[in-house]
């Protein structure tokens, strides 16, 4: 079984691919921890990733379903993985539905975790973290005993750079022009399956196992 997850960031869709994992024995895919392993390994794939990341370019689309391809030849993966993160865009998603082909493989099911931007700011905009012992926190979900002060440390809480709302509005622009458009495509390929990602997290979970039987 190879799912695609799919959602804006925020949504929950790495929590959900994780369980999904746990569940199903799976392994859980992602381009960027097979560009860090194979740069780490010297392989000949991640010297040609790495070349481009050191200019600060993008690594192709065909470069990179080609580092994906090498990692899901793996035992591990015979029976199937779930891909986070990739594809972000039509033209990814169309190189990797060639590649699947030439091996007789397709993805099975494209979940779309589906949350409304409003959420998606007020959940990533009350998140805050310590520096100092890495606990995590949120103003509205999770709030601390005393405001903007660690619980169990005592140091003054921050919020991440990427947590700013007009950085979340930023991330959610860029995931409307270029990733939303995934779930036309594989809604065309008969795979799309879309979960309110507003429910309760296990909520979520259930109706995900629900479509994948």
């Amino acid at each position: 079984m190879i799912i695609v997850m799919l959602g804006a960031p925020g949504a929950g869709k790495g929590t959900q691919a994780g369980m999904i994992c746990e569940k199903y024995g799976i392994p859980h895919i992602s381009t960027g921890d097979i560009f860090r392993s194979n740069i780490k390994n010297g392989t000949e794939l991640g010297r040609k990733a790495k070349a481009f990341m050191d200019k600060g370019q993008l690594v192709p689309d065909e470069l990179t379903v080609q580092l994906l391809l090498d990692r899901v030849a793996a035992d591990d993966c015979a029976n199937g993985y779930v891909l986070d993160g990739f594809p972000r865009t039509i033209p990814q998603a169309q190189v990797l539905t060639d590649a699947l082909l030439k091996n007789g493989q397709k993805v099975d099911k494209a979940v779309n975790v589906d949350v409304p931007d409003e959420n998606i700011i007020r959940r990533m905009s009350g998140r805050r973290s310590c520096p100092k012992c890495g606990a995590s926190y949120h103003v509205e979900f999770i709030p601390p005993k005393q405001e903007g002060i660690c619980d169990h440390c005592g140091s003054a809480l921050v919020q991440r750079e990427d947590d700013k709302p007009e950085t979340v509005k930023n991330r959610l622009r860029v995931y409307h022009e270029q990733t939303q458009p995934l779930i036309e495509y594989y809604e065309k390929a008969g795979v799309l399956a879309t979960v309110d990602g507003t429910k309760n997290m296990n909520d979520v979970f259930a109706d995900i196992v629900k479509i994948l039987g």
